[in-house]
């Protein structure tokens, strides 16, 4: 795996692990400068009810194969819900934030929030859908994956790289709260950090800074018993609780003490079951 931090966001990883398993695949030399890695869900819950997982946003494009969820997913701005249920797998593709303009005739805020079907971006989709749906095993899906992308021949441009070290350099350094901070630290201007963003990212560079830091926050929430809100608002940089709240809240979709309740009742129902 690369060494830039990657945010996680499954909510309840305790529950999650009890329903499904997840397992992460290096790409091929070929895809790294574009690919983080591929993950491959697997799950048999027999009589047991569906489970509903919760992935909080981030910035990564992910192309996906599974029974519902087919396409390319764009950075979002609300948490991802997915239902597994019965038995069943699938594999993903996280494409490191400002790689995937490669692969798209136009810029990623085309795919923010929403989702392409596989066809509108790649020659070949259908029959690899149907490759990584009747898979036996994880190499047999990542190796069809991988021939699909590497069919766009993907050149990564001088703009793209720039823009991935710009999300590096928010991932590196929790101290970049602001845009400003941001700007200073890559030398590139507001405006162009704007631009360049929009065309490679599909955020906005305040967006992913606050995606960055709320992640970690969620992160923290649910490692300890009784958060310190506060003291952790302080932390990453906030001048008070109240901004921490809101933030936190738009990008989870809870405040704090809702996401530290939801996180308790989920462990309690899994120790249960």
């Amino acid at each position: 795996m690369s060494g830039h931090r990657i945010p996680a966001g499954i909510v309840n990883a305790r529950q999650a692990r009890a329903a499904f398993s997840l397992v992460r695949h290096r790409p091929a030399p070929e895809l790294q400068p574009f690919v983080d890695h591929h993950w491959v869900l697997r799950w048999e819950l027999g009589d047991r009810p569906p489970h509903e997982q919760v992935v909080l946003p981030n910035l990564a494009v992910n192309v996906t194969f599974f029974r519902d969820a087919t396409g390319a997913f764009g950075p979002g701005k609300r948490p991802f819900r997915y239902v597994v249920e019965g038995a069943d797998h699938g594999i993903g593709v996280r494409f490191r934030p400002g790689a995937f303009r490669a692969f798209m005739t136009g810029p990623v805020t085309m795919i923010s929030g929403r989702s392409l079907p596989l066809t509108d971006l790649f020659t070949g989709a259908v029959p690899v859908t149907e490759s990584v749906r009747n898979a036996t095993n994880d190499f047999e899906m990542v190796r069809r994956c991988e021939e699909l992308l590497l069919a766009k021949h993907p050149v990564l441009t001088a703009a793209a790289r720039t823009a991935i070290e710009a999300v590096e350099t928010i991932a590196a350094e929790p101290a970049i709260t602001r845009v400003a901070g941001l700007s200073s630290r890559t030398g590139l201007s507001q405006r162009s950090l704007q631009r360049l963003f929009a065309e490679h990212v599909g955020t906005a560079p305040k967006w992913a800074i606050q995606v960055y830091r709320l992640n970690e926050a969620a992160a923290r929430i649910a490692a300890v018993e009784e958060p310190d809100y506060a003291e952790l608002a302080a932390e990453l940089g906030y001048s008070d609780q109240a901004h921490f709240i809101r933030d936190f809240r738009s990008v989870t979709g809870w405040v704090p003490t809702e996401y530290t309740r939801l996180n308790r009742v989920q462990e309690q129902e899994s120790r249960r079951e």
